[in-house]
C-alpha cells in the first residue's frame, strides 16, 4: 500500500508544489508535480523529482557527532547538549559574548524552524560577531531598498506575468529558478511573456540559458553594470523620457538630483568600458520609457561586484523613473499573508566590525571578514563559532584561509545534517530531522512572490524515537548560549518565544485581531507547539488572517491545513505609499551613502573607460571603515587577461545538493568555461586541466571550452570543493570540482554594504 502526500518544495526559492508517494515504511516511491498546486500547477524540476535520494541518503547523519580524541563519534543528546554547554560557558566566561560567531547558511530560509527561531537564538548570544550567506549573495539589495523605502526586506519584484518587457541584469532564471524572485515554472512565464508579444533583455557577459531565449543579449563586461544602467538614465533625461507617474508623482524625491548624477554616464562615454554600443544602450532606455508595462531585474551579477550596492539602486531608479515602479506589470511589492511588524526608518552601519571597520547591515557584518576575527588577537577575538545550516569553508572568500581558522577555534558547533567542508572541524554536530518530517511554509519567500499565495505543508512522517525536531535544537542551544545547563525545558523556553512573539503582535495596531490580550490570544493558539503554533498567530494576524474571530473567512492555520494544495490571493497590488517607512514617508531616489559612492564609480570609468581594458574587483576597506582606493587590481594576474565570473546549475543549489546522485550524474558540472580564442592563445582545450589563479589563492579545474561567453571572460560554478579530508558526502566527494571562493580575495568588497566580490575577479589561466 501507499499513500500520497502534497509538499511544497523547499529546495530552491520557486516553492513548487508536489506530489510525494510513500510506502508503507514511508519511503518515497515516487514524486510528481502537483497539478493543483494553485501556483506552481504541476511543474517539477530536477532537484525536486530526487527528493526521494535526499531524504534516503545514507551520508545523512542520524544522531549527534562530538569529538572525541580527535574523531567525530555517535553521542546521545544529552552528551552532546552538555559539551556545548561546558565549552560555550567557559568561553563567554573568560572572552566575553563576542568571542563567540554564529554562522547562518542559506537553507534556513528555507525552513520554517530556520526562519522562526534562529534569532532567538542569534539574540540569546548577545554577540555582535552575527555572519550570514546574505554578505555572499543578495546583501547589497537589502540595503539599497533600505534606504531606497525604508524597509530593506521592501524588495520589489517582477510582476513577471502582467510585463510586455523584462530586462534582466546577471541573472539567470530558466536556470536558477529564479532568486529574490519567487516564480514557480519560470522557464513556462519567460515563454508565455514571448507568446502574448512581449519581449525578453538579457544584460550578461554569458550566452546563458535564458540569454539564448532572449529578444536581445546584451553581452556586457562584468562588473560594468551600474555605468550601463547610469547611462539608460542619463538617456532617458537627456531625451526627455523621464515620467516617474502619476501614481508615483507625489511619493518620490530626488529625481533632480538622480539625473545630475547620470549627466557623466553618457552612452558614448560609457560604451568602451561596458562593451555594449552606445547605439544599443539608447536603444534599451527608449523600449522601457515606451512599454506600456516594463521591468528591470537584477540579481547576482548585480550584487557580487564591486559596485553591488549602487548597481542594486540602479536597477530601481530605472524602474521609478520609468513609472514601471509599484504598477501592474512592473516592479511590485508582495503582501505575504503572515503578519510582519512594522519597522523603524533603515539604519545601517550603527557599527563597524573589530579588525577591518567593515559596515553592519540589516544585523550582521559581512563574512568576508570572519577570518580576520578569528585570526586577529585582541579583545572581542572569536574563539567558537556555531553554524546553522551553513557551509562558510565553501560559500565564501578565502576558503582555504578560512577553513586553517576555523580549525583552529576553540568551540566550533555545526547545527547540519552533513559532514561538510565546515562541519568537519566540529566539535559536536547536531543534525536535524529530514524535510518530510518537518512542516514548512515559506515566510521568505512569499515576501518575494510575484503572485500573492499561502501554502504550508504538514510533517509527512514522523519523528523516530528520541530525535529532536529543528526547533527543539535550536532553542535548546538558545537556552545555552543565555547560561542554562542542560536538561533544558524546551516547552519553557517556546513559551518565551511565543509570549514575545505575543506582545509584538498586540502592540501593533495594524495586526488583524478582534481582541488585544495577551493572554485571550495564547487560549486561542493551545493545542499547537513550536512553529505551527507560531505560524498560526502570524497568519491569523495577518493582512488576510480571520483576526482570531474578527474576519469571518480569514486566513488561519487550520485553513492552510485543509487546503494542501494552497491558498491563491491575488495578483500583486500597487502598495505605495504604505509600503514605505523612510523618515520623509517617500521614496528617497538619492540616498547620501549611495549618491557619495557615484565619484568611485566615475574614477572607474576613467580607468577603464578609454579602451575598455581592466576591471574593478573591489574597494579595499581600512580599519576605519574608509575605502583607500577606487579599485584594487590583482597585480600578475591582470597580465593574462581574463575575468572570472560564476554560474548556476539548474541541478544544483550552493554547496548543499551536491551529495544526490541523481543530480551529480551524466555530466561534468565543475569546469572552467572559456572563449575558444582565449582557450586558444593559452594552449587549451576541451577536458584538460587548468590551473586558475588569483591573487588569493589558485585551483585547478577541466576546460570546457565554448562561445557561450564573449572573449576574456572565464566562468566557474560555486559550492564545489568536496573533496577535503573528514568530508563524509560520498556522491559529492567523488563528483570533484573546485572551490571557486578560494579564488576570492576577501579584502575585496562593495564598500557600502561590505557584500564580497566575487564576479570580476581578474585571473590568471595556464595549463595545469
Amino acid at each position: 500500500m501507499t499513500r500520497t502526500v502534497i509538499r511544497t518544495c523547499p529546495l530552491c526559492e520557486a516553492t513548487c508544489g508536489l506530489s510525494i508517494e510513500l510506502d508503507d515504511a514511508d519511503r518515497v516511491v515516487a514524486v510528481r508535480g502537483d497539478a493543483e498546486d494553485v501556483f506552481s500547477a504541476g511543474y517539477l524540476c530536477p532537484k525536486g523529482a530526487t527528493i526521494g535520494e535526499l531524504e534516503a541518503d545514507p551520508d545523512r547523519l542520524t544522531a549527534p557527532r562530538v569529538r572525541r580524541d580527535g574523531r567525530l563519534v555517535e553521542a546521545s543528546w544529552e552528551e552532546a547538549f552538555e559539551e556545548v554547554a561546558t565549552r560555550l560557558h567557559a568561553i563567554q566566561a573568560e572572552h566575553g559574548p563576542d568571542a563567540v560567531a554564529i554562522y547562518l547558511g542559506n537553507p534556513n530560509v528555507h525552513t520554517l524552524a530556520g526562519q522562526l527561531y534562529v534569532r532567538p537564538l542569534a539574540r540569546a548570544l548577545r554577540t555582535t560577531n552575527v555572519y550570514s550567506a546574505s554578505s555572499v549573495d543578495q546583501l547589497p539589495k537589502h540595503v539599497s531598498c533600505g534606504y531606497l523605502f525604508g524597509d530593506p526586506l521592501a524588495i520589489p519584484v517582477p510582476d513577471l506575468d502582467r510585463t510586455d518587457l523584462l530586462v534582466v541584469l546577471g541573472g539567470n532564471p530558466r536556470v536558477s529558478n529564479g532568486s529574490l524572485m519567487t516564480a514557480p515554472d519560470l522557464p513556462g512565464r519567460l515563454t508565455a511573456l514571448r507568446r502574448r508579444g512581449g519581449r525578453l533583455v538579457v544584460v550578461d557577459p554569458a550566452r546563458t540559458r535564458t540569454a539564448e531565449r532572449a529578444d536581445v543579449h546584451l553581452a556586457v563586461r562584468p562588473g560594468t553594470d551600474a555605468l550601463l544602467l547610469f547611462a539608460v538614465v542619463h538617456t532617458l533625461a537627456e531625451e526627455g523620457l523621464v515620467d516617474v507617474g502619476d501614481h508615483l508623482g507625489d511619493h518620490v524625491a530626488g529625481v533632480d538630483e538622480v539625473v545630475a548624477l547620470a549627466a557623466p554616464f553618457a552612452p558614448e562615454r560609457v560604451a568602451s568600458a561596458c562593451g555594449i554600443d552606445a547605439s544599443a544602450i539608447r536603444s534599451l532606455a527608449r523600449e522601457l520609457a515606451a512599454a506600456d508595462r516594463a521591468v528591470v531585474y537584477g540579481r547576482l551579477g548585480t550584487s557580487t561586484v564591486a559596485f553591488g550596492t549602487t548597481t542594486s539602486w540602479l536597477v530601481d531608479v530605472v524602474n521609478v523613473l520609468t513609472g514601471n515602479l509599484d504598477r501592474p506589470g512592473g516592479a511590485m511589492f508582495p503582501l505575504p499573508a503572515h503578519h510582519r511588524p512594522p519597522r523603524r526608518p533603515f539604519r545601517h552601519a550603527r557599527r563597524h566590525s573589530r579588525v577591518r571597520g567593515l559596515p553592519e547591515a540589516i544585523g550582521e557584518f559581512p563574512v568576508a571578514t570572519l577570518y580576520d576575527e578569528i585570526v586577529t588577537p585582541g579583545e572581542g577575538q572569536v574563539r567558537a563559532l556555531i553554524t546553522v545550516a551553513g557551509n562558510p569553508v565553501l560559500s565564501t572568500p578565502d576558503g582555504g584561509r578560512l577553513d586553517a581558522a576555523i580549525a583552529g577555534l576553540d568551540l566550533v558547533v555545526a547545527v547540519d545534517p552533513y559532514i561538510t567542508a565546515t562541519s568537519r572541524h566540529a566539535h559536536v554536530v547536531l543534525p536535524p530531522p529530514r524535510i518530510l518530517q518537518r512542516g514548512h511554509y515559506d515566510l521568505a519567500f512569499s515576501g518575494l512572490a510575484i503572485r500573492n499565495i499561502a501554502n504550508h505543508s504538514s510533517a509527512a512522517v514522523p519523528l523516530e524515537d528520541g530525535q529532536l525536531d529543528e526547533w527543539e535544537i535550536l532553542l535548546t542551544l538558545a537556552a545555552i548560549a543565555l547560561g542554562q545547563s542542560p536538561p533544558i525545558e524546551v516547552d519553557a523556553a517556546d513559551a518565551f518565544v511565543l509570549h514575545q512573539a505575543l506582545e509584538a503582535v498586540v502592540a501593533d495596531p495594524a495586526a488583524r485581531l478582534v481582541t488585544r490580550e495577551v493572554e485571550e490570544l495564547r487560549t486561542q493558539l493551545a493545542g499547537r507547539r513550536g512553529p505551527e503554533r507560531l505560524l498560526d498567530l502570524l497568519l491569523r494576524a495577518g493582512p488576510y488572517g480571520d483576526g482570531f474571530g474578527s474576519h469571518e473567512g480569514g486566513l488561519s492555520l487550520a485553513r492552510l491545513e485543509a487546503n494542501p494544495h494552497g491558498i491563491d490571493l491575488g495578483p500583486l497590488t500597487p502598495r505605495v505609499p504604505a509600503v514605505l517607512t523612510t523618515t520623509s514617508g517617500r521614496i528617497e531616489l538619492a540616498p547620501e551613502p549611495i549618491v557619495a559612492d557615484v565619484a568611485r564609480l566615475e574614477r572607474h570609468l576613467e580607468v577603464v573607460g578609454s579602451d575598455g581594458a581592466g576591471q574593478t574587483t573591489g574597494a579595499v576597506v581600512d580599519g576605519a571603515g574608509q575605502t583607500t582606493g577606487a579599485a584594487q587590481t590583482t597585480g600578475a594576474a591582470t597580465t593574462n587577461g581574463l575575468v572570472l565570473i560564476g554560474r548556476r546549475h539548474l541541478r544544483t543549489n550552493n554547496s548543499w545538493s551536491h551529495n544526490v546522485a541523481g543530480l551529480a550524474k551524466g555530466q561534468q558540472l565543475c569546469t572552467l568555461r572559456i572563449h575558444p580564442d582565449d582557450a586558444a592563445a593559452r594552449g587549451l582545450a576541451d577536458g584538460v586541466a587548468a590551473v586558475v589563479r588569483s591573487a588569493a589563492g589558485e585551483v585547478t579545474v577541466p576546460v570546457e571550452v565554448t562561445d557561450a561567453l564573449r572573449p576574456g571572460v572565464v566562468s566557474l560554478p560555486h559550492g564545489f570543493g568536496h573533496d577535503l579530508d573528514g568530508v563524509e558526502l560520498t556522491v559529492a566527494r567523488d563528483a570533484g570540482g573546485a572551490n571557486s571562493n578560494v579564488l576570492a580575495d576577501r579584502h575585496l568588497v562593495d564598500p557600502i554594504s561590505g557584500n564580497a566580490v566575487l564576479n570580476g575577479l581578474d585571473v590568471e589561466v595556464v595549463p595545469a
